[in-house]
């Protein structure tokens, strides 16, 4: 009996021993990436921020997390199969539906950056990001040529259009052009809020927008901007000048989490009271504005 009972203890603690050999070896295949990033912005419901590293050529997810309002991260730490991240070459955030009825990353590449051995800095100047804002510069001018009354009703301080004044204006934007998952958008912001002057990809066209201007020269010349007319919303009143406020040019993610202006504003600027034929310069808001950061493993 004594025989067997040692031969019964000695079982049970090999399988023990083997349990807790087995857990060890499961927690060796995992890595922490950790995530140091600042300036991201709450998505809001319907919309989460995702990690992945590329792996010959791939991407893997890494995980999924949340930002609050005051900017904080619902999660640093990630583990990760340690074979997958020692593997892993960049590192991309995405900007993703939640819940995401795809696997695969979304359009909106948002930063990344290269591991050099084992940190990658994130930028939106990598890969499949939006581009380099660095040197991003452009002009904006007063005028309202969808003025149905007529042309020179000294009212030019109502509108703002972005480009050169001329006959016909011309586009005068140094930005780059986005990838798939990215538009640019113009706001001028109002009493109660920011008004978008719509969305566009070419500096040389007219944008999405015309919900506040006029009728007169088929609702404005061939470049984005906006006269402010019509439709305004609560809280605005009319006339309404353009001087003064704040004029920026944004990044928007398509599809976009939501109707105010994002977080990427590399052009912004306060309107003077000069008009057309004179310009206004944007200012460069990139170190302002753009999340900065970095991944480590």
């Amino acid at each position: 009996m004594k025989t067997y009972l040692s031969i019964a203890t000695l079982a049970i603690l090999t399988l023990v021993g083997c349990s807790n050999d087995d857990d060890a070896s499961t927690a060796s295949q995992t890595k922490n990436l950790t995530l140091n990033i600042n300036g991201l912005e709450d998505l809001g419901n319907g919309y989460a921020y995702e990690g992945w590293v590329m792996v010959n050529g791939s991407p893997v997810t890494t995980g999924v997390f949340t930002v609050n309002s005051s900017g904080t991260l619902s999660q640093t730490v990630f583990p990760v199969d340690a074979t997958t991240l020692d593997a892993g070459t960049a590192f991309i955030l995405t900007i993703e539906p939640s819940p995401d009825p795809d696997p695969a990353p979304a359009d909106s590449k948002y930063i990344a950056g290269e591991f050099s051995n084992d940190t990658a800095t994130l930028t939106t100047d990598f890969g499949p990001a939006p581009g380099d804002f660095t040197t991003a510069s452009g002009s904006y001018f007063l005028r309202t040529p969808t003025d149905e009354t007529g042309m020179n009703n000294r009212n030019d301080t109502n509108g703002v259009w972005f480009g050169l004044p001329g006959m016909p204006p011309t586009a005068d934007f140094n930005l780059p052009t986005l990838p798939a998952g990215w538009i640019y958008e113009g706001w001028v912001i109002g009493d109660a809020g920011p008004l978008s002057t719509g969305t566009f990809n070419d500096f040389s066209s007219r944008d999405s927008g015309n919900g506040f201007s006029g009728t007169q020269n088929n609702a404005g010349p061939p470049v984005p901007g906006e006269d402010f007319f019509n439709n305004l919303p609560t809280g605005e009143s009319l006339p309404f000048s353009v001087v003064g406020r704040n004029v920026v040019i944004t990044v928007e993610p398509v599809p976009d989490n939501s109707p105010a202006p994002f977080t990427l504003k590399p052009l912004a600027s306060i309107a003077g009271p000069d008009t057309a034929p004179n310009s206004q310069s944007f200012n460069n808001n990139v170190a302002a504005s753009f999340p900065t950061g970095t991944v480590s493993r």
